[in-house]
């Protein structure tokens, strides 16, 4: 959720991929045409504020997937295409990888990469000059690839080719939400193509195991404040029975204090998030709940690797968590640990009860794919209409191909459901094609119907609370030690050590005090001087 960063060496700004300006961005970004051939959610989209929305929930997979592209969209051209891959790579030139050219119309060659060496991988490639035709670079990882200096040079200009209306030549892309282009939009020019965007991007929220609370007489509307929270953490521990109703939460909760997530302007100055009584308030609280034996104690170890099966098992009750682990997958593991397991997640709050509650959004993506700025003009008008298949709404026949392959060969209908066969579980379900380009996010879970029902309804009652934070969608490029100084590696650990319960709030305090009279101010004058005074707050 953080802004998106490029570290771009010593002692300045990277001339390349520089900050957007408020109109050139509005004139590089495509025109938004919602897709008319979409299918109808049976959940509908539920608006927010600006730029945001639910996610449309579908509780059926259509019988009869309508079609958005007529014929192929390539020219028999030869492509290469690299995305991270978590997981055991598709065997090269397999068949999905074979049906799925057929349906693009060029020949192209994918070669995945190990996601968890991801970061080091593309900068060996950027170095040489040697990047493929197209490639995923996700947004997390921009201070390793450089990627606001790679802009221009190594990476294409997309912007005379889907800036305004020029995009409406590829309905599918056109459909993808404004925010998730801002993504990759560098120095007033157009570069990425987003991948799964999402009008309602958030880092997390706190969950709970809502069988057991229900069993309780324990429902999240009467969670309305911290003190609500403290007093479920007496009643819900029970140490002696290895019971503890808490795991991490403070990544996805601090901000109910009224804690900015980064900065806030105070007066025309910034003012980070350490430095406000907010953020110490919120540390106080933690600290205490950790203190009072409320907290698993291998959470209180550091231990977060096992967090959902201490969940699954009922071990602990309550943990923060990115909302992308709301779904079928963990309602099957769930399920397997108690036949009971149904995960629920409380509305936001505020610390005190009192006020509007808010989250903080996150990028429409982070997920973003570029193409090679050595590639001519019809090459890119070819991958671009490569990109417009890849990017077909859930439930079309594109979107059933890339995500399920063939039928009869990848997956089967089970009780109307595209289901996996072996083939289809060693050759399609690595996710390749989605990291190239893909339709915005819906909430499905064919055969968990109640998982989608829950986490829609869930959005829907906090839809309104989505607020954006300061610099939000704004591109920048930041020096290395501006970066480090950012990262406040000594700061956040000794943070951790206190919601923990290991340390005090003072020693936060003075960690703070050390980190201000150095880094902290350097990196406060750099985002002034390079940021704020030059484009504003993003807001």
């Amino acid at each position: 959720m953080a802004p998106v960063l490029s570290a771009c060496g010593g002692g300045g700004p990277a001339k390349k991929g520089g900050v957007n300006t408020k109109e050139g961005l509005k004139a590089a970004l495509p025109t938004y045409a919602p897709n008319s051939t979409a299918v109808t959610a049976e959940i509908p989209s539920v608006p927010g504020g600006a730029d945001t929305a639910t996610d449309p929930a579908y509780l059926s997979y259509p019988a009869s997937p309508p079609v958005t592209i007529s014929g192929v969209p390539g020219k028999g051209g030869s492509y290469t295409a690299v995305t991270p891959l978590w997981g055991t790579n598709p065997p090269v030139g397999n068949s999905f990888y074979q049906a799925m050219n057929k349906a693009l119309g060029v020949e192209l060659t994918i070669k995945p990469a190990d996601g968890n060496n991801y970061n080091t991988i593309i900068p060996t490639m950027t170095a040489a000059k040697k990047l493929p035709d197209w490639i995923n670079l996700p947004s997390w990882w921009n201070p390793n690839f450089n990627t606001g200096s790679l802009t221009g040079t190594q990476l294409a200009d997309l912007t005379p080719y889907l800036s305004g209306d020029k995009i409406k030549k590829y309905p599918n892309l056109a459909a993808l939400p404004t925010g998730a282009w801002q993504v990759g939009a560098w120095g007033d020019k157009l570069y990425g193509i987003p991948c799964g965007p999402t009008n309602f991007a958030i880092a997390g929220t706190t969950m709970y195991r809502r069988d057991i609370l229900d069993a309780r007489g324990i429902t999240a509307d009467q969670v309305k404040s911290a003190d609500d929270l403290m007093n479920l953490g007496k009643e819900l521990t029970d140490a002696k029975r290895g019971v503890w109703a808490f795991d991490d939460v403070w990544t996805y909760l601090y901000t109910c204090w009224g804690a900015p997530q980064k900065w806030k302007v105070d007066n025309g100055k910034l003012v980070h998030l350490f430095e406000t009584q907010e953020f110490l308030e919120a540390l106080d609280w933690h600290n205490r709940l950790a203190s009072a034996g409320y907290v698993h104690p291998d959470a209180l170890a550091g231990d977060n690797a096992n967090g959902n099966t201490r969940f699954y098992s009922g071990k602990s009750l309550i943990q923060g968590g990115g909302t992308g682990a709301w779904n079928l997958s963990d309602y099957q593991a769930g399920t397997a640990a108690d036949p009971n397991y149904r995960r629920g997640a409380f509305n936001a709050i505020t610390a005190d009860g009192k006020g509007a509650p808010v989250i903080y959004m996150g990028a429409a993506t982070s997920m973003i794919s570029y193409l090679n700025a050595d590639l001519k003009p019809a090459q890119i008008e070819e991958l671009l209409a490569v990109a417009n298949y890849l990017a077909a709404p859930y439930g079309t026949a594109e979107y059933t191909l890339i995500n399920f392959g063939v039928e009869g060969v990848h997956h089967n209908r089970v009780n109307g459901v595209p289901t996996f066969t072996e083939e289809g579980k060693k050759d399609v379900q690595p996710t390749t094609f989605p990291f190239l380009a893909a339709p915005s996010s819906v909430i499905s879970n064919p055969g968990g119907e109640t998982v989608t029902k829950d986490y829609s309804a869930w959005q829907a009652a906090n839809v309104k609370a989505l607020t954006k934070p300061l610099f939000w969608g704004m591109t920048y490029s930041m020096p290395q030690a501006i970066a480090a100084a950012e990262a406040a590696q000594s700061v956040n650990d000794t943070v951790k050590d206190c919601y923990h319960g290991k340390k005090k709030v003072s020693d936060v305090q003075s960690a703070v005090s050390s980190w201000q009279s150095g880094p902290g101010e350097r990196l406060k004058q750099w985002m002034t001087d390079n940021v704020l005074n030059k484009y504003g707050t993003g807001q």
